[in-house]
């Protein structure tokens, strides 16, 4: 008998670290002085791999959870689509359907076990992804879904093989740039800076991710002084990290070496 596969919603924890993060990210798209209210948002990267559809996920996941926002994740990664697997849905009847079949957009969407939050997935294989990609019929689409929804978010591909999210981002309220700490390489994002630089007031910023390679003790509640325990327990660690600050003297007189006690969360 196979395991139960486990979807992005079963390792999202509301009090975990990475997740406090993505309440502040959503914070922050909300404080945004814009002309029009934020209701689409498109989330690309510069490269393959560098997690923007993991920050599409988990951001969705935070809306719904957190604020209570009726929020729907389209798929627009046609050529390596993930949302399916990441909420362990069925990819049939999805984006490919909507753009070569005209099969409703509302008869696509798919309920997850998250409340308010839903997907449309990408659909089946399409050979000729280039040709299916039809701007005009996502930009429709995202539009009457707001009447919906209170947030779209839409995981698009990444931005420097292919046109396809710089083509679909004028058609939205704004865009996101996903980088990988410590793996993409200057030269490449500055080049995505340049793509993305047209786009002027809709380009919100750059997203971060990984930090927790690059910087591990970062996403500990440690890091801040922060953990839920007890006043004993409280007192106990406070204890310990003195003894640790203080280096104590081993038996030969030498002073032992800080212990490492980082944890990592993986986003």
């Amino acid at each position: 008998m196979r395991p139960k596969r486990l979807s992005v919603i079963d390792n999202f924890r509301l009090e975990a670290p990475f997740a406090t993060e993505f309440r502040r990210l959503l914070h922050k798209l909300q404080q945004f002085e814009r002309p029009t209210e934020l209701k689409s948002l498109l989330i690309t990267s510069a490269m393959l791999s560098e997690g923007k559809s993991t920050v599409c996920a988990y951001l969705g996941i935070t809306a719904a959870v957190h604020k209570g926002m009726k929020t729907l994740i389209v798929d627009c990664d046609l050529r390596r689509p993930t949302m399916h697997k990441m909420f362990v849905l069925g990819r049939k009847h999805g984006m490919t359907e909507i753009l070569q079949e005209g099969f409703s957009p509302r008869d696509a969407v798919k309920k997850t076990s998250v409340d308010k939050l839903d997907i449309i997935t990408c659909g089946e294989f399409h050979a000729e992804p280039t040709e299916l990609f039809d701007v005009e019929a996502i930009g429709t689409l995202v539009d009457d879904m707001k009447f919906y929804y209170d947030l779209i978010l839409v995981d698009a591909a990444p931005a420097l093989p292919v046109s396809d999210p710089m083509l679909l981002a004028p058609k939205l309220d704004g865009a996101l740039l996903i980088v990988k700490a410590g793996a993409t390489q200057k030269e490449i994002v500055l080049r995505a800076l340049d793509i993305v630089d047209p786009l002027r007031q809709r380009f919100l910023g750059v997203v971060l991710n990984n930090m927790n390679n690059t910087l591990p003790y970062y996403h500990d509640y440690r890091y801040y002084g922060y953990e839920y325990r007890t006043r004993k327990t409280q007192e106990k660690i406070v204890e310990q990290a003195r003894d640790r600050r203080g280096r104590k003297k081993n038996p030969s007189g030498e002073a032992d070496a800080p212990t490492d006690t980082s944890r990592s969360h993986q986003k």
